[in-house]
């Protein structure tokens, strides 16, 4: 019996030990909502005590009491949650708009606070793409002091970023773009993004100037689609419906799923209009879904899925006669044709998050992206698809360099594309007008192989508690093989061969420093460049011609970034010069053929202004405005077109000035609102600066009432108009258009005049 007791004694003593070894606790990760980053340095107060911890440099937590629990850190939105014992949170926060410059950007893939970057980057977040109706990008980018979009339809648009792309006759080049981790840009620098949906996106981080050190070919910088983020411990259903001015009907089916450790967001849209403009039909269906799964405290897998359905008649650009005196009218070619384009499109990519300890993580993808294209032109029909696929994987690590804080990123990106593209005759004028194209005989058969693969390292390095030094470097190797599978002849002489750029090192240095808590400057060097497309490689005799050298540039800039005025105005401003050599120039030599030639340099000098105010923030009413400005003084400095030397004269397809200013009002009754007003200088239409389009001002404005109709249902009522005064303006023109067969050039795309949107939006909490 004494044994017996001894031996309980003694497991008594063992359980008690254990026991009080494992304390009940409660332990998680705070990561931002938009894009999972973890944010560490959060504030967690108990409310009842008042006793607070913080988060570590991983984002975890760990609590020894159960309670209510407030989770605070500037640039986001405070959240309250009740905590118990022995479970694992994943805390999403979500950003504060009126403090933007606390945020976490991924600026150089590194996170980091946006007032600590040594980069000029811009946000847009999810309150200013509400601003507008969510049909057009052109109003929500152009939001970006730097950024300048041009909209002469949905589906027609250019965006130039401090000038570059400006010169590219259609689409967007020379801009990089990534839908999370995934390239939005093909293997020859074009770039589309007008097709996603407005409503999927919860923000866009946008690098202005080269950024080669981590994102590889991309003069003019950077612009990453934020998809919105599918939201832990919640179910709900959004659903929207606008109707607008010239057919316009949208519905929008927005439904998320979401459990503590995995969840799911599907974004809907069905997008119609008749356009403004003769064959201007424009019909949309998108899909996009996206998933986060937390495997367990050091594994996080992600998957992405975007399709996207698009018919749309093309309208094309009109001279000025016609622009001024029938605005509504489409080319005639375009319009006897009925011209359009039938795309399908889709982006998908699986990333994988691994931390091996607080200091070390990796973060891996995997991508695959397709488009298959009908366009019957006046001149042609091309038939065309891509299929690409690559990855990207880097590693982010926390390291000490005499004794100071060391954070650093080293990976690299391999992408291939294949580009299947065929031209047929199109024999819509032997046919009755208004019967639309009729296939003929085929033009033209082509595969382009398009591949390239960077490698890149950059590091922070805190050399002061107020002083950070950026370094990075990157390395690009681009290549082209081309497949002309047509019958070659005299007059159609094979184009079969390859192009192969020179290695491309990139190099960029920055430093950042902090004048006090809330005001910060920086200063940046980095160099860039842009490929050549295949395209622009081919000469008249079928050759490739290997002697064009891909633009490439140095930036040079200096801003300044921070909060005043008890931290109602925020600002951002900066100066910049941007130098580029070796000007590739696209020759036109027939009506849809184009030749690259180098032809000289230019020069990008501007200054960039971004203001937001506070006036008023009270519980029942907050009212805030913005201002934006841009100055653009960008000339060639070395021009020389064949005989023609343009040197000294503005760069074409670029305003002097873009101003942007409007003013925010939001109550707790439930009435909210914005007006916007934009202006934008004349633009040179032409090298020789002949003709210049005329400046505009365009005022938007909307305004909506929401409420809690009970605890799970939420209504929102809006109506808007854009271009109240109804002004007459040039919403996007062409570079040096030619005359063909005796007809004025064609320059100009009108803008839509005065046109109206209302909406209503259910949102159910289930």
């Amino acid at each position: 019996m004494y044994y017996i007791t001894k031996i309980i004694f003694i497991f008594s003593l063992l359980g008690l030990a254990f026991t009080g070894y494992s304390q009940s606790k409660i332990t998680g990760k705070i990561i931002e909502s938009d894009d999972n980053t973890v944010l560490e340095g959060v504030e967690i107060i108990n409310l009842d005590t008042q006793k607070s911890t913080t988060s570590k440099l991983d984002g975890s937590f760990e609590i020894l009491n159960e309670g209510l629990y407030s989770f605070n850190k500037k640039g986001y939105v405070v959240k309250n949650l009740n905590l118990i014992f022995n479970q694992y949170y994943i805390i999403q926060l979500n950003i504060n708009p009126s403090e933007l410059n606390e945020i976490i950007v991924h600026a150089n893939n590194i996170p980091k606070a946006l007032k600590k970057a040594t980069a000029s980057v811009s946000i847009i977040s999810s309150k200013d793409i509400k601003r507008s109706n969510n049909i057009n990008f052109a109003p929500i980018l152009n939001r970006a002091p730097g950024v300048f979009m041009q909209s002469g339809a949905l589906n027609t648009n250019r965006i130039t970023i401090r000038g570059i792309g400006s010169r590219n006759l259609f689409g967007t080049s020379k801009i990089r773009a990534y839908f999370k981790d995934i390239p939005l840009t093909n293997g020859s620098g074009e770039t589309n993004i007008e097709d996603f949906e407005l409503a999927s996106i919860s923000r866009f981080e946008i690098i202005k100037g080269p950024a080669s050190s981590i994102y590889g070919a991309g003069l003019g910088g950077v612009i990453q689609l934020k998809p919105q983020n599918a939201l832990l411990n919640q179910t709900h259903l959004n659903t929207a419906l606008s109707i607008g001015s010239f057919g316009l009907i949208k519905g929008v089916v927005n439904i998320n799923h979401g459990s503590s450790q995995n969840s799911l967001r599907a974004v809907y849209s069905n997008t119609k209009t008749d356009g403004y403009r003769e064959n201007n039909a424009y019909n949309r269906q998108t899909f996009t879904l996206n998933s986060n799964h937390f495997l367990n405290k050091k594994n996080e897998l992600s998957f992405l899925a975007s399709y996207v359905d698009l018919k749309a008649f093309i309208p094309s650009s009109i001279n000025e006669t016609d622009y001024l005196n029938n605005p509504k009218s489409a080319a005639f070619t375009w319009k006897q044709s009925q011209g359009f384009e039938d795309a399908k499109r889709g982006v998908f990519g699986i990333s994988w998050n691994h931390d091996y300890n607080s200091n070390l993580k990796q973060a891996s993808s995997i991508f695959t992206s397709f488009k298959n294209v009908y366009e019957p032109r006046p001149f042609n029909i091309l038939k065309e698809n891509t299929f690409a696929i690559g990855m990207r994987s880097r590693l982010l690590g926390k390291s000490k360099l005499f004794s100071k804080n060391l954070d650093w990123t080293f990976g690299g990106e391999l992408f291939r594309d294949i580009y299947r593209y065929k031209t047929f005759e199109n024999l819509y004028q032997g046919f009755p007008a208004g019967t639309g194209s009729v296939e003929g005989n085929q033009l033209s058969n082509f595969k382009e192989q398009r591949n390239y693969y960077n490698i890149f390292a950059e590091s922070n390095f805190e050399a002061s508690n107020k002083t950070t030094l950026s370094f990075g470097l990157n390395l690009n190797k681009t290549t082209y093989n081309l497949e002309d599978n047509f019958m070659a002849s005299d007059e159609n002489p094979d184009q079969s061969g390859k192009f192969k750029f020179k290695n491309i090192v990139s190099p960029k240095f920055g430093v950042s420093h902090l004048f006090s808590k809330n005001i910060s400057v920086y200063s940046s060097i980095s160099h860039g460049f842009s490929p050549i497309t295949l395209n622009e490689t081919l000469l008249p005799n079928g050759q490739i011609n290997t002697n064009l050298k891909p633009e490439t540039g140095w930036n040079v800039e200096i801003g300044i970034r921070g909060t005043t005025l008890d931290n109602r105005l925020q600002f951002n401003t900066s100066i910049y010069r941007l130098d580029i050599k070796n000007l590739l120039v696209s020759r036109r030599t027939a009506q849809d053929q184009f030749i690259g030639i180098n032809a000289g340099r230019t020069q990008h000098d501007g200054l960039e202004l971004a203001l937001n105010y506070n006036w008023l923030q009270k519980e029942s009413i907050s009212i805030s405005s913005f201002v934006n400005y841009t100055s653009n003084n960008f000339i060639f400095k070395e021009f020389t077109d064949n005989t023609d030397d343009f040197s000294g004269n503005d760069l074409t397809g670029v305003p002097k000035d873009i101003f942007n200013a409007g003013i925010d009002f939001d109550s707790t009754f439930g009435i909210y609102g914005n007006i916007n007003y934009q202006y934008v200088g004349s633009m040179p239409i032409t090298d020789s600066n002949s003709l210049y389009s005329d400046s505009y001002n365009l005022t938007n404005a909307k305004i909506g009432y929401q409420a809690n109709i009970n605890k799970m249902l939420k209504l929102n009522v809006f109506f808007g108009a854009n271009n109240i005064f109804d002004v007459h303006y040039a919403s996007q023109i062409l570079i040096n258009a030619s005359g063909f067969g005796g007809n004025a050039p064609r320059y100009f795309y009108p803008g839509t005049p005065v046109n109206y949107f209302g909406g209503i939006n259910l949102n159910y909490i289930f």
